[in-house]
């Protein structure tokens, strides 16, 4: 695991790193994982149907982590969100001047009619402008750390997976929130990155390694590194992807189909 960020190194470099020291892509591990699995769900569910299907999502793996939050929980979802919006500006090499004004153009023009617009709707002024000023704060730190992503590193935000397992009892769903890199390559290439408006914990740990679990089984390749990021302290986390780091991700995700079922 790298912490960084105190130094001129940006984040796109620190994540892309030598190209000289890459590995080769590994085709072959994904049909191990994926039946590591399902064996582990069947221990879980005994041959049992879930139905609605168990869902697991970075988020159940996450859980509730260090946090500064001070606004309800709706307007801190609608800052996450924004911010998402931020680096996806960035992403596509768009300037970012005004974070706040600009990613909420550009979330008004994509989303539809949803609880968030309501929350945002139903701000007064005081609450909107604290909620700027936070964005603001938030968008200026991503866009300072990040670094400009070239456009032949096939850049792609909010990417979306998902995976069916156990028969269709569990579902694993997840958004990436940028990808750099090809999956067609001789040597690793995929570099998964993960932004949250709090903190780095043990949560964003789990989030990391369930992100490069979930892009190994949707593409048949090991991404070469996942990482998070934290608009709140600046602080970048990096880690190498192997087979410890999927296979404890396998763990995870077995336990909290467990932890779900068990609820039912």
């Amino acid at each position: 695991m790298t912490t960084l960020l105190d130094s001129p190194v940006n984040v796109v470099d620190a994540l892309r790193g030598d190209r000289t020291e890459r590995p080769r892509a590994d085709h072959a591990s994904a049909a191990g994982l994926r039946a590591s699995l399902e064996d582990g769900i069947f221990q879980v569910l005994g041959g049992a149907r879930a139905t609605p299907p168990i869902v697991v999502r970075s988020a159940s793996l996450r859980g509730v982590g260090p946090t500064t939050e001070r606004t309800t929980p709706g307007q801190g979802r609608l800052r996450g969100m924004l911010v998402n919006e931020v680096l996806r500006l960035l992403s596509v090499g768009m300037s970012v001047e005004r974070p706040f004004d600009d990613a909420v153009g550009a979330w008004r023009a994509e989303v539809g009619d949803d609880e968030s617009r309501r929350v945002l709707g139903q701000m007064d002024a005081d609450q909107r402008a604290r909620l700027a000023t936070d964005v603001e704060a938030h968008g200026v730190t991503l866009t300072r750390a990040l670094g400009p992503v070239p456009g032949h590193w096939m850049p792609r935000s909010s990417v979306r997976a998902a995976q069916s397992l156990a028969g269709g009892s569990v579902m694993l769903r997840d958004v990436v929130d940028l990808m750099i890199g090809a999956d067609d390559r001789d040597v690793a290439s995929v570099v998964l990155f993960d932004v949250t408006t709090a903190p780095l914990g043990e949560g964003a740990e789990r989030a990391m390694r369930y992100h490069a679990l979930v892009q190994t089984l949707r593409t048949s390749t090991v991404p070469l590194r996942t990482s998070a990021f934290s608009t709140a302290t600046g602080q970048l986390w990096v880690r190498d992807v192997d087979h410890e780091l999927l296979a404890r991700s396998v763990d995870e995700v077995v336990e909290r189909v467990g932890d779900e079922w068990r609820r039912r």
